[in-house]
């Protein structure tokens, strides 16, 4: 009976220890799978697609009528004109006139005008940019390469960055396609690049960059392209005239139709005529055909 008892004992304790090596096991596991979940959430947390953040940041910014320019009193905060988000005026007011669509075509670029310069003069840089609004839309110039490029390069300077950092999330709060276009002095000596082809088209596509990588500008939105010096805007020979010749613009493209964006510069100048309603002739006698007159119906 003693050997018995010492058996069962003995069976007891085998089976005591088994489930206590089982409850140990069980809860090792839970928590090496909680700290899996941990550093993968640790993990996903570090990592921080910095385009898409800035694309977050510039829509939130604009729902809620400001965006924060980085140097601007962001207590002050720059605010969006609506018409800068809204779907433009071609797609809204069905049956207006070209010459009334041209004229909102006109107040919605000059109001992204207004934006710009206002967010250059509270960071002191307005005086590096030059504004014109035509047929085409809006072009803000970067005039001057000297200003915004080390010579015979394409590195943004740090003018630049201040300047595309200012006035790319306004571009980012707009429907509109942007056209970064690159142009090089005619007179002008390329020598890290082939010609001035090459190196104008360099520039547009750091500035192309620079609006959405650092930005927010929507890619899908945006295209670069170099003129070199095929289209200069000063034909002097004078070291003014090259350097204005020596720019890259940004351009926010008009999305109108031709006919409505063909009135823009008379718009402008304050030379454009509303058009004249046409007035109805006199109403035809009842009974008569319009060809009849008063001696055939008499007899």
């Amino acid at each position: 009976m003693s050997g018995h008892g010492r058996g069962r004992r003995r069976g007891l304790e085998e089976e005591h220890e088994e489930h206590v090596d089982e409850r140990w096991m069980a809860s090792y596991m839970d928590m090496v799978t909680v700290l899996m979940c941990m550093f993968i959430v640790l993990f996903a947390m570090s990592t921080v697609d910095q385009a898409k953040f800035v694309q977050l940041k510039n829509s939130l910014a604009t729902g809620f009528g400001s965006v924060d320019v980085g140097k601007v009193d962001t207590a002050e905060g720059i605010v969006v004109p609506p018409d800068l988000v809204d779907t433009p005026a071609v797609n809204q007011d069905v049956g207006l006139t070209d010459l009334e669509l041209a004229i909102a075509e006109v107040d919605d670029l000059t109001a992204v005008e207004k934006a710009m310069d206002s967010a250059l003069t509270a960071v002191g840089l307005n005086t590096l940019v030059e504004y014109t609004i035509d047929e085409r839309g809006l072009s803000a110039g970067l005039v001057g390469s000297e200003t915004f490029f080390e010579p015979n390069v394409a590195t943004l300077s740090v003018q630049a960055v201040s300047v595309l950092d200012t006035i790319g999330p306004i571009l980012a709060g707009t429907a509109r396609q942007v056209s970064v276009e690159g142009h090089a002095d005619r007179h002008g000596v390329t020598i890290n690049y082939p010609t001035d082809w090459e190196l104008s088209s360099a520039r547009a596509t750091q500035v192309l960059r620079h609006l959405v990588e650092r930005t927010g500008v929507a890619q899908e939105r945006i295209g670069a392209v170099g003129y070199g010096s095929a289209r200069p805007v000063d034909m002097g020979d004078d070291l003014a005239a090259m350097a204005r010749n020596r720019r890259v613009d940004v351009v926010l493209l008009s999305n109108q139709p031709d006919s409505v964006r063909a009135l823009i510069p008379s718009v402008l100048d304050g030379t454009a005529v509303p058009d004249e309603p046409v007035e109805p002739g006199p109403a035809a006698p009842a009974g008569t055909s319009p060809g009849d007159s008063a001696e055939d119906t008499g007899h």
